[in-house]
């Protein structure tokens, strides 16, 4: 830390400021630089400036205050240009600073203790060039700073070496993270295929396996009717396979093995969806069939408390990668179904210790998706003309809380997502940059006022029609 330093000499009053030794960060502000701050009258003359400014070879400058008011700012490099003039010395030495800010003056640039220092130096930049060597005015509270414009640059090619550092090694972590989910997706789209094959010869020889057993029950029947009688050899080996238990269970279990190859078949096919390898350009694909897909991989946790509805409109195939696209929905839907179980939890709770919340006894968390075509103009959508598809995917949970709400719209800017990436910043990028499309959060908050139908989240996901 550097040492406060006070002059005090009539009309001057200088102050340098504790100098921060914490590391510059991306969001760090203009009071983390080191400050001066050196008030002059103007009515004080030239020659104590001078003497300030050869005592301490730091100042950027000095601000100029007429009455305890703001007036201006005299710069050091003002001033000494001014001095090596012609009869300089003679003419703003001896004469108070009020005449060298008449024959100098300029526009200070004004900025507040928490200004970024990336804000700042961007402002600085747009000066005009005679005005780029001036140090620029930190208001803090009712006291006036300056900040050297040398500092100032130094700090903000800092902060952009830091920017560009976080940009690669994020761009590599991305890069490592897009490896590895492909990866992933070649493996899990290869076990998908490896169990739809068995799954085929299941399902291809059960048909004729249900045929086998009819005609095999058939002759049976035929059997039991032009022989009444059978030998005792075969009324014993009746009895030992319970032949009419057998006639009645057959058919059964042969549609039990069709209903269990049926769900493995789906199984396999949403995984296949799910893991699809985008191509560089996209490719139609049903919406409908991308949500029940990843539905049916979500179904170990929707248990039965959970209510699905389902209001599909009738839509026609949507251009679109259908991996980026799934994991969209992947996002969006594991979100909601940890929002609804966590709110049967705590209804649950509840109700067994009897205390009134404002989720009624017969809270039924329900998730609700819809689709339809939209050809109307959309707020802050350029192209009115076009038409749309829209998803909708709402819950009745307990909704987010306005802070919380204000954090996931913020995680959508680039700035913020730069610094930390989530799944629906992601699923925002995915929506926004790769498809042209919008996305939507909206909420809810639980209170005692509404009642739960009425609250929860809801996601909204625009994608153009080619």
């Amino acid at each position: 830390m550097a040492t406060n330093r006070f002059l005090t000499d009539g009309a001057l009053v200088l102050q340098q400021l504790e100098i921060s030794s914490a590391a510059l960060k991306i969001d760090s502000v203009v009071s983390d630089l080191p400050l001066f701050e050196l008030q002059v009258e103007a009515e004080g003359a030239g020659w104590e400036l001078a003497q300030c400014f050869e005592r301490y070879p730091n100042l950027p400058g000095a601000i100029l205050l007429e009455q305890g008011q703001l007036l201006g700012l005299i710069s050091r490099q003002t001033f000494l240009e001014y001095l090596l003039r012609p009869q300089g010395l003679e003419l703003f030495l001896q004469q108070p600073l009020r005449v060298l800010h008449s024959y100098a003056r300029s526009p200070a640039l004004m900025v507040s203790a928490q200004t970024t220092i990336i804000t700042a130096a961007q402002k600085a930049l747009r000066r005009s060039p005679e005005c780029q060597h001036h140090p620029l005015v930190v208001q803090c509270q009712n006291v006036y700073r300056l900040l050297s414009a040398a500092d100032l640059n130094v700090a903000y090619w800092q902060i952009r070496g830091i920017e560009t550092q976080v940009r690669y090694e994020r761009a590599q972590a991305q890069m490592l993270q897009s490896h590895k989910m492909a990866a992933l997706g070649r493996l899990v789209d290869g076990v998908a295929h490896e169990l739809s094959d068995p799954i085929s010869f299941i399902w291809g020889n059960l048909a004729h396996l249900e045929g086998y057993g009819q005609q095999l029950l058939a002759l049976v029947a035929a059997y039991e009717t032009c022989c009444p009688q059978p030998p005792s050899q075969v009324k014993q080996l009746a009895a030992a396979v319970d032949l009419s238990y057998l006639q009645a269970d057959l058919p059964k279990t042969l549609a039990s093995i069709r209903s269990g190859a049926a769900r493995i078949k789906r199984l396999g096919a949403s995984l296949q969806n799910f893991c699809h390898i985008d191509e560089v350009y996209p490719k139609p694909a049903s919406l409908h069939d991308l949500l029940d897909s990843v539905l049916l991989l979500l179904m170990s946790r929707l248990d039965t408390s959970i209510h699905i509805v389902r209001q599909y409109g009738r839509l026609p195939p949507v251009s679109c990668f259908a991996g980026q696209l799934a994991q969209v929905l992947m996002n969006i839907l594991s979100n909601a179904v940890d929002t609804l179980l966590e709110q049967t939890i705590r209804c649950t709770l509840a109700a067994e210790f009897s205390q009134p919340i404002s989720a009624q006894a017969d809270y039924l968390p329900t998730l609700t998706l819809r689709t339809w075509l939209c050809s109307s103009p959309v707020q802050c959508l350029e192209d009115g003309d076009r038409r749309w598809v829209v998803l909708q995917i709402s819950d009745n949970g307990p909704g987010l809380s306005p802070e919380i709400e204000q954090q996931v719209q913020q995680g959508f800017a680039e700035e913020k997502r730069m610094m930390k990436e989530t799944s629906l910043a992601i699923s925002y990028h995915i929506i926004t940059g790769r498809h042209g499309g919008q996305f939507y959060v909206r909420s809810q908050t639980f209170t005692q006022e509404k009642p739960p139908a009425d609250v929860g989240s809801q996601f909204e996901i625009w994608l153009p029609l080619a």
